[in-house]
């Protein structure tokens, strides 16, 4: 080859490189400036797992976040992004760059939904909240909730979810079905919930369920953390001396459709949770409890109360003996519903 030809031939090659680069930065212009609607508003999109990639920009189309359908393709294949797209619900601005919507697509960078369950909380109540949001079915979640081979797994000791769906705040997202999310707050418990804390539990004479239930009454009880400890030695004294629980809340647990109003028939009519008729514990817990009850439940004050009956200001007034608690009785509660006739 003469000189000649070899100097045209590098000189093609030069040109061909920076054809080659001009384009590549023209692409990479092109994804990296903001979207076609420039607005921040933001856009969700659910992809659906299998989805092919030429439907997922078809579907960013629709929802006006892709400027060029070519354009999202070329650089999906480029980038072997149209292989490693990940199924799920997704938040957009119309304002983003093309390039930031592949890199969620590719990352998974899913939307989040926080869930609160606050301590408290029944199974019930938790199924509704994630139902609220659109997490799950709320029938299926309450299926779940007794299902023996899922709570095996979750290595929960009872027939029941509740109580062991540890209440804390929670980062959940659609890819998630309804045993993924119980597993996820199960999971919490057993963080939460430390060796040294059930070994304790042991000595005492209080099986895992055992003491999560007497944790799960006193947390409905009271909620000033300061009185846990009184409220669990009223407690833990009264199954000393083989005195009934007579826990209000433990007899609406056991209520089907509680309207709200607990009446006398309501204490008189026999139900397992019935800590009026039925001497010990109810056969499981009545909610989740918290780290404050629970802990409460392993130390309970060392006091000799037996009775306690609301101020009706959020604090309670303890007694040792009967008398004392029937003038507590009248003074908090009979002269005040008196007072208000």
């Amino acid at each position: 080859m003469t000189i000649l030809k070899r100097l045209r031939c590098r000189r093609l090659a030069i040109l061909a490189l920076a054809a080659t680069a001009g384009i590549a930065a023209a692409l990479w212009l092109l994804v990296s400036l903001p979207g076609p609607g420039g607005r921040e508003e933001p856009v969700t999109v659910h992809i659906p797992r299998g989805t092919p990639f030429g439907q997922i920009v078809s579907l960013l189309d629709r929802n006006g976040l892709a400027r060029s359908r070519i354009l999202l393709r070329v650089m999906g294949f480029v980038t072997n992004a149209s292989l490693r797209v990940k199924a799920g619900e997704y938040e957009f601005t119309r304002a983003m760059p093309p390039r930031e919507i592949l890199r969620k697509l590719v990352e998974g960078d899913v939307k989040k939904h926080p869930v609160v369950v606050p301590e408290g909380f029944t199974v019930r109540k938790i199924a509704a909240r994630l139902a609220a949001e659109g997490l799950v079915e709320e029938k299926e979640f309450l299926r779940l909730a007794g299902d023996r081979r899922l709570l095996a797994d979750l290595n929960i000791p009872a027939p029941n979810a509740e109580g062991f769906l540890f209440p804390d705040t929670y980062i959940f997202d659609r890819e998630m079905d309804a045993a993924a999310i119980m597993k996820k707050m199960a999971a919490q418990f057993r963080v939460k919930v430390t060796a040294e804390m059930t070994d304790k539990a042991g000595e005492q004479g209080l099986s895992l369920v055992q003491w999560v239930t007497l944790a799960s009454i006193i947390e409905k009880e009271t909620g000033l953390k300061s009185e846990m400890p009184l409220v669990a030695a009223v407690f833990r004294n009264r199954l000393k001396n083989k005195m009934p629980l007579q826990s209000d809340p433990t007899v609406i647990y056991g209520i089907e459709n509680f309207d709200g109003n607990l009446t006398r028939r309501h204490l008189e009519r026999q139900n397992p949770y019935n800590s009026y008729l039925n001497r010990g514990l109810p056969p499981g817990p009545i909610c989740s409890p918290g780290l404050d009850a629970l802990r409460a439940a392993l130390n309970p004050a060392p006091v000799k109360y037996l009775y306690f009956v609301s101020r009706n200001d959020g604090s309670h007034h303890f007694s040792e003996t009967l008398p004392e608690h029937s003038r507590a009785v009248r003074k908090y509660q009979i002269n005040r519903k008196s007072r208000g006739n």
